[in-house]
């Protein structure tokens, strides 16, 4: 397989997506590639990827690099860090097999990464998985111990009013499938109109569906700058000590923003901000609920997050149980039982008006001409 393209090269896959155009190579740097990194390069059509790190390192199921495979993009794996000394944004470069060519000079030896190939190292992943969970769990119980203030703490949201109670919340992270699950809940956000909050990409998301988001969560650093002037009340994740990273760009932009702090995760402050401000139920799009999503976290996300759904559970469900609920297609079946049940009465209406003798004489004509 002989390909040759434009690079765009990124150490942060979703910095990368937003500037990929469709017929270039994307170069990263993302040991274990995870499901929504995936989506959003094949969203980007690139001719293919080079991923410098290994896309599966056998730490877990990883199901991310299928999604390239299955879109038709070719993935190189493990070209080397050494890759980066020879390339620069917006050079020409030929792919050959695993090979990583410019001006016909080989730079980097990677490996074309087959469906077959993917299946065996996730085989190896499985069979690791006993031990790595075993190290998982001890680890995340040190950040449990640290964090248990998630389970009874109030936020510390200062002068701010907010107050969801009697009103249904939906959160929207870029997760895995996001946006599929974004779009069949339409039918949900109009009849119930839930307050819509953000976490960082999401707002973008939720403007592309024709809605403006009322809060856009996170660190601001995966969202545009049109989203954060559509008019909603922002609020940056500011971390332990009072970092606040975001507010710097909300400053540059000329907008007003205020700062949270929790130790926990964006999507878990915007859970506990739903949750304390009274919601009735929140629900959650692109959330992190499989056991591979919680090992891509790493353990200290995976510790807030455990604990941030153990105080929120009773009011939290996922976005694909309500778009079931909300399931809007409608059957030829269906459409037959309208149909009668709209002609019963106009049939009933016109038989007892003054026109109903020369009716029922039609009728009876019909079926005379139909028997012959």
């Amino acid at each position: 397989m002989n390909i040759s393209g434009i690079v765009r090269i990124d150490a942060r896959t979703k910095d990368l997506v937003k500037r990929l155009k469709p017929g270039e190579i994307a170069v990263i740097l993302h040991e274990d590639l995870d499901m929504v990194a995936a989506e959003n390069l094949v969203t980007c059509k690139p001719k293919a990827v080079i991923n410098c790190h290994a896309s599966i390192s056998g730490k877990y199921v990883n199901r991310g690099p299928y999604l390239l495979l299955e879109a038709g993009v070719p993935l190189v794996d493990n070209a080397g860090d050494d890759l980066l000394r020879e390339i620069s944004e917006g050079d020409k470069v030929d792919i050959s097999d695993g090979d990583v060519k410019v001006n016909g000079r080989t730079v980097a030896r990677g490996t074309l990464l087959t469906e077959r190939q993917l299946n065996a190292r996730n085989q190896i992943a499985k069979e690791n998985m006993e031990s790595m969970i075993e190290n998982f769990a001890s680890n995340t119980l040190e950040y449990l111990k640290k964090e248990k203030s998630l389970l009874y703490s109030n936020l510390d949201i200062g002068g701010l009013r907010l107050d969801f109670r009697g009103r249904q919340v939906l959160v929207v992270v870029r997760g895995s499938e996001f946006k599929k699950d974004l779009a069949a809940l339409q039918q949900y956000i109009r009849e119930q109109q839930p307050v819509l909050i953000a976490v960082d990409g999401g707002a973008d998301a939720l403007i592309e569906n024709g809605f403006r988001p009322n809060i856009i969560l996170g660190d601001m650093d995966s969202v545009t700058d049109a989203a954060l002037r559509c008019g909603a009340l922002l609020v940056v994740h500011a971390y332990e000590g009072g970092r606040a990273p975001g507010m710097a760009r909300l400053e540059k932009l000329g907008v007003e923003g205020v700062a949270i702090p929790t130790i926990g995760t964006s999507e878990d402050l915007a859970l506990l901000l739903a949750y304390e401000r009274g919601a009735e139920l929140i629900v959650i799009v692109g959330s992190h609920f499989s056991m591979e999503d919680f090992l891509s976290k790493g353990r200290r996300g995976m510790a807030s997050t455990f604990l941030t759904r153990l105080r929120v559970g009773s009011v939290l469900v996922d976005a694909k149980g309500v778009s079931k609920l909300y399931d809007n297609k409608i059957t030829p079946k269906l459409l037959v039982y309208l149909l009668i049940a709209a002609l019963f009465p106009i049939a009933a209406i016109f038989f007892v008006s003054p026109l109903g003798p020369i009716a029922r004489q039609f009728v009876r004509l019909l079926r005379l001409f139909l028997n012959l």
